[in-house]
């Protein structure tokens, strides 16, 4: 059962909606809502529920974190989301990105390697009446080829190099926002990578981060 969404959680997530649009430098309205319709205490136990709003990433175990509000936020605003975008995830973790993707896109597919918590994030996703069909078992790194392609990729650990599997699986006009760092896995430059034809990608730069490290063929061994 979810815990309750009282008054004070929505008041800490209306202050946190503003932290976000006026020291963080989000702009785009629709990810703010989106961020202020989910409430982030329900991805976290209800002993850590004071950190819910606090913008900074939090341990959930198996040696992974829930992302920081403003990276969440971040990084979906760089994917320019549209209703009918569909979009794959790479790296379910607590489900929290998940929950906030489908206020924005209709189609949204999430790849979690970590067995243990994909079966958490599955139960708690399914609680909230989210759409678990969307969920996947397996190699983010590699993507999902049979579902192909995609108007946006995200994910959210940081990865050796660009996974290939991903380019190919990038519709068109589509974007991947990938953190990528080539020699520590502990520290990564966020890029933003725009598939402007068959072999045409178009590569942007936007500055230092942090993610756990990206698992699988194509991630760190």
């Amino acid at each position: 059962m979810l815990p309750p969404d009282t008054y004070r959680h929505r008041g800490q997530r209306r202050a946190l909606v503003e932290l976000l649009r006026r020291e963080r430098g989000i702009q785009d309205e629709r990810v703010l809502a989106a961020l202020g319709a989910v409430p982030r205490h329900w991805f976290f136990e209800p002993a850590f529920d004071a950190h819910a709003y606090q913008d900074k990433a939090f341990p959930i175990g198996e040696g992974q974190t829930i992302s920081q509000p403003s990276t969440v936020a971040r990084q979906t605003e760089l994917l320019e989301l549209q209703p009918g975008h569909r979009v794959l995830e790479i790296g379910t973790g607590s489900g929290y990105q998940f929950a906030v993707l489908c206020q924005l896109a209709g189609g949204v597919q999430s790849i979690e390697f970590n067995p243990a918590l994909y079966e958490r994030g599955r139960a708690r996703l399914a609680a909230l009446g989210l759409p678990t069909a969307g969920l996947h078992l397996g190699d983010g790194s590699l993507g999902l080829p049979t579902l192909a392609p995609f108007d946006a990729i995200l994910v959210t650990a940081g990865a050796p190099a660009l996974p290939p599997a991903l380019l190919r699986q990038l519709r068109v006009g589509g974007r991947l926002v990938v953190p990528v760092g080539g020699h520590d896995p502990g520290r990564q430059q966020l890029l933003r990578i725009t598939r402007e034809g068959p072999t045409a990608f178009v590569r942007e730069e936007l500055g230092d981060c942090r993610f756990v490290p990206l698992r699988g063929a194509a991630g760190w061994r």
